[in-house]
């Protein structure tokens, strides 16, 4: 009886890891798809509790008509095959799903929903079965039924603990989201087996060998060569050269190019050439020092080192993967000015020295700026860290036609500098310019056509006569509240009703 128990310790311990293993890896399964934000988030969790629940009232029901240790291994190892086949139907699937949701701004929440529960709510569902089922299996008599529940639920919550941390910390960076699935299906036939007799040892022996074959690309591209995919402990990454000969770095959903390496020449006919001037708006003498929050694979770094070689660069980026994916595809070390920092943007900056000519603050997953990037807090510690005459550059992506979090955010940082203007550079990102010093286009303009030259002078004066007063409205963004990733979803939502 002693060894019967102590299986269904194990048991209860494997089928907590591969739940919540699952449902870390279902979230990122989807990134490259539908983004990482927080509607992505609460629809996996939301699928999954709800998948448990259900599984939780059957396997109740299932534990008193039938009570046996062999019919439970049967569900589980039902379980392990269905959860190792979502990574092999994962990408035509939701291929489809985006593809037929493109044109509804809500087709993130929509498809992210469908996709988890198409994807993993039956295999969840099996392995909620497994608590109460165990749980009888395990209860010899009343007197000690507390102990024993008390012990299985221990078990596997420590195995829920176990599956999420490994799952987040080494399989996905180490062995990529396929390979998680595969691995939490193998332990689960691997337990299952043990109950059920070594003729299901074939089960486990698959798995093990579709861990070991080559994992395909996870998204496919809709055109270009695929340079390099892979996952970092933060996001999906890829790189793609395009037909036309430019790399592109994307990120977790791939609706927005995070950096790009063009094929000839520096600049990119994007929004990243603006940073190039904005400079200009309070000084006529290239900047000396400046610092990219959210560097990204060093599109900004690399221009600055072709154009303004003497300004001194700290590129801070959290994601350690992307900075080498810049140095390997998109030319980063060609500015020998530039200093990478591997940190988060708000805390690197307080404990970066002052005097910054320019601060770009690039660092958003579409269509998310991290909320502590948009706080009056924040501000006031980029105004210490600027010059007397330096800038401020926050590059705000946002959904088409939707104001709502521009103003909040334009309306935070007037709260604290001087002065703010908008650049409405393209229709889903403007870029909000603020500075102690007065800012006015008028003094681009006449400094683009003194001091620039070539097309940097033909960039000068396009940004000068597009900049315009931030717009009014909107509340102040502070650390206590900052309700912008709400704001987001709301546009989203809203630009859904529209339609």
């Amino acid at each position: 009886m002693t060894n019967h128990k102590t299986f269904l310790y194990v048991l209860v311990f494997v089928v907590g890891a591969a739940s919540l293993g699952s449902e870390i890896a279902a979230a990122r399964l989807m990134a490259p798809f539908f983004g990482a934000s927080t509607i992505i988030w609460a629809n996996t969790i939301g699928v999954v509790l709800v998948a448990l629940s259900i599984g939780y009232y059957l396997g109740g029901r299932l534990a008193d008509r039938v009570p046996e240790l062999r019919s439970l291994c049967l569900v589980v190892l039902t379980a392990a095959v269905l959860l190792a086949i979502v990574p092999l139907i994962a990408q035509p699937f939701l291929d489809l799903a985006v593809d037929a949701l493109d044109e509804v701004a809500a087709g993130a929440f929509i498809g992210s929903l469908l996709a988890v529960l198409l994807l993993i709510a039956i295999p969840v569902v099996l392995l909620g079965t497994v608590a109460p089922w165990a749980m009888r299996l395990a209860v010899d008599d009343v007197e000690h039924a507390g102990t024993i529940a008390g012990r299985l639920y221990a078990i596997s919550t420590v195995g829920s603990l176990t599956g999420t941390m490994v799952a987040a910390l080494v399989l996905i960076p180490f062995a990529g989201t396929q390979r998680t699935f595969l691995t939490f299906a193998l332990a689960l036939a691997l337990v299952a087996t043990v109950g059920l007799g070594w003729r299901f040892a074939i089960a486990p022996i698959v798995l093990a060998g579709a861990i070991a074959l080559p994992a395909g690309t996870v998204k496919a591209t809709d055109g270009g060569k695929l340079l390099y995919e892979g996952e970092s402990e933060e996001q999906y990454i890829r790189v793609i050269e395009q037909d036309d000969g430019d790399r592109i770095l994307e990120l977790n959903e791939g609706q927005a190019v995070h950096s790009i390496l063009p094929r000839r020449g520096y600049l990119t006919a994007d929004y990243w050439d603006s940073f190039l001037v904005m400079p200009f708006l309070t000084r006529q003498d290239p900047p000396e020092r400046i610092a990219i929050l959210g560097n990204a694979a060093g599109t900004i770094a690399r221009q600055y080192g072709h154009f303004w070689p003497e300004t001194e660069v700290d590129g801070v980026e959290i994601d350690a993967e992307l900075s080498d994916v810049g140095y390997r595809y998109f030319d980063m070390g060609s500015n020998p000015r530039l200093t990478i920092h591997d940190d988060d943007a708000r805390p690197w900056l307080r404990r970066a020295e002052s005097d910054y000519d320019l601060i770009v603050v690039d660092a958003y997953r579409q269509p998310y700026i991290p909320f502590y990037l948009t706080t009056r807090e924040f501000f006031e510690l980029i105004a210490d860290r600027l010059s007397p005459d330096g800038v401020v550059v926050v590059n705000v992506g946002h959904p088409e036609g939707d104001e709502e979090f521009e103003r909040s955010l334009g309306r935070t940082m007037a709260s604290v500098l001087t002065s703010v203007l908008r650049d409405p550079v393209e229709q889903t990102n403007t870029l909000l310019v603020g500075s102690k010093a007065p800012l006015a286009a008028q003094r681009l303009a006449i400094t683009a056509q003194d001091v620039l030259r070539g097309d940097l002078r033909d960039l000068g004066e396009i940004d000068a006569a597009r900049l315009e007063p931030i717009l009014s409205g909107g509340s102040v963004f502070t650390d206590d509240r900052a309700a912008v990733e709400w704001l987001v979803d709301r546009s989203i939502i809203g630009a859904a009703e529209d339609r």
